[in-house]
């Protein structure tokens, strides 16, 4: 088995168990890893999940890794701009929600109030489907190519 190959089946793997986990609810999301309870292992093992959700697709097809025409070249593009605001998913979400635990409020100030929650979510959500919509038009690229040669 090559690399590549090991890789995406590595990251496919963990975006699979981490989806089980979220969906399952699992009580592992709010096992705390300080003694304060202000760090939820929830939170790294979504950030886990989004990299891995990523790098599940940039490993996969080798056309996003080795782009060869001009739409594969802008697909490329959104992957790695996702795999980016992937890796940065922490910082990020913690400078909007002010703390590590990513709960927001009602209170009036941006930080940790309702605006910075629309944005988090807005983010959370776009690193996905940033992740997803190149794998959509691979797969579109591929429908459309097998149409034509028939």
């Amino acid at each position: 088995m090559n690399k590549q190959k090991s890789y995406f089946l590595i990251a496919l793997s963990v975006t699979i168990f981490v989806l089980a986990l979220l969906l399952t609810g699992s009580s592992l999301l709010n096992y705390n890893l300080s003694k304060s309870g202000a760090i939820p292992l929830g939170t790294f093992i979504t950030w886990i999940g989004l990299v891995a959700l990523s790098l599940s697709v940039y490993w996969g097809v080798r056309s996003l890794r080795q782009p060869h025409n001009l739409m594969y070249h802008r697909l490329a593009l959104v992957l790695k701009v996702a795999i980016g605001l992937a890796v940065l998913w922490v910082p990020v979400s913690f400078a909007l929600a002010g703390n590590i635990s990513f709960n927001f409020s009602t209170k009036s100030g941006f930080q940790g109030g309702q605006e910075a929650m629309r944005i988090f979510w807005g983010y959370t959500y776009g690193i996905a489907i940033g992740a997803l919509l190149p794998l959509v038009g691979h797969w579109i690229y591929l429908l459309f190519s097998k149409i034509s040669k028939n």
